[in-house]
């Protein structure tokens, strides 16, 4: 397989590795967009969240959880953000968690800044999206 996560996993690639559990792991970003950026990841390869196994994904958000309290004591804020497939936004094909370091004074915006304009939708589109995902 030629994915560059599953060669850290493997050692193939070196990685800062912070801290890892049964499932999981978290390591260091080689293209940090702030200081202090992580990458929390799966062990096993899964492109999609809703791919990996209920106790992947319980030990993955565990080891979110526990990463989390470090990153945010370097500013105090985190942002938490995962790109689940490549229409939304994943460049490698791998579930990957990026914590990264956020301060008023970076670049980056709230979620709303990385689109265009906001969706002006109809209640029966509104009623048609609820109960879709309700069910």
């Amino acid at each position: 397989m030629d994915c560059i996560f599953c060669k850290i996993i493997s050692g193939d690639i070196p990685a800062k590795i912070l801290s890892q559990t049964e499932h999981s792991i978290s390591f260091l970003d080689a293209f940090p967009l702030a200081k202090g950026h992580v990458l929390v990841i799966p062990k096993n390869h899964h492109q999609k969240i809703q791919d990996m196994s209920v106790g992947e994904n319980a030990d993955l958000f565990s080891l979110v959880h526990s990463m989390i309290s470090k990153v945010d004591s370097i500013t105090g804020a985190t942002l938490v953000a995962i790109h689940n497939g490549k229409d939304a936004g994943q460049e490698v094909p791998h579930v990957h968690v990026h914590l990264v370091p956020r301060s008023s004074s970076d670049s980056a915006g709230a979620i709303h800044s990385m689109f265009n304009s906001t969706l002006k939708l109809s209640e029966n589109e509104i009623d048609e999206l609820y109960n879709k995902l309700k069910n």
